[in-house]
């Protein structure tokens, strides 16, 4: 589990596939150290296993599966990658509960503003987009975001902050580039989403009546 607070900036060091196996080293001089075999990273919002380390790099491998439903398939050798490590006992709880499972790709179709502050608007699904709240949680490329007001037609907007864009890779974001979207696991639960039949009916749309309705306390 994770929060979408972002530990490091890393970049892609070398990838390869093999026998179905999409192998990524990453370079992370501020976070590979405290990583050891087995342990779990966010890389752009995708949990991945950490498979070595060596020095300031970490090795992980993600599977076809993670690479067809992911932005994974269109990452280059050099790429910047947002990077977070697992939740550990006692840590602090910034951001929101992210668990590292990719629900949809969505599209970067506006943005608009300049040093102080960006909106950006993403395109996504529909059947997705009727499962977010205005002012609720979402994590873009790993990075924990509130949304902006809605409604939330194909689209939602998110507007970053100077901190974070400083300490992402949003500040050279543009118009059609591609990033994960993981939704905020309260309001899939809240929603009364069955994680197994999700991509095989629309939701209802996601209202603060409706939640309530299925006994979750204001």
């Amino acid at each position: 589990m994770f929060t979408g607070l972002v530990r490091e900036v890393g970049r892609v060091a070398s990838l390869r596939r093999r026998s179905g196996l999409t192998l990524l080293e990453v370079r992370a001089p501020r976070t590979a150290g405290g990583l050891a075999v087995g342990d779990s990273l966010a890389v752009n919002g995708i949990c991945l296993t950490v498979t070595r380390t060596a020095r300031d790099r970490v090795h992980v491998e993600a599977s076809a599966e993670t690479r067809r439903v992911t932005t994974l398939a269109r990452w280059r050798t050099g790429d910047r990658v947002h990077l977070e490590p697992a939740l550990r006992a006692g840590d602090a709880l910034g951001g929101h509960f992210v668990l590292g499972h990719v629900d949809g790709v969505g599209r970067v179709v506006g943005r608009e503003g300049g040093q102080r502050t960006v909106r950006l608007t993403v395109g996504l699904d529909q059947g997705l987009c009727r499962l977010l709240l205005p002012k609720g949680s979402i994590a873009v490329d790993g990075v924990s975001l509130t949304l902006d007001g809605g409604p939330f037609r194909g689209s939602f907007t998110v507007t970053l902050v100077p901190h974070t864009l400083r300490e992402t890779h949003f500040e050279a974001m543009r118009p059609g580039d591609e990033v994960n979207i993981e939704l905020d696991v309260l309001s899939k639960a809240a929603a009364g989403l069955d994680p197994h039949g999700a991509e095989h009916r629309t939701p209802p749309p996601l209202t603060a009546a409706g939640v309530l309705s299925k006994g979750w306390a204001r």
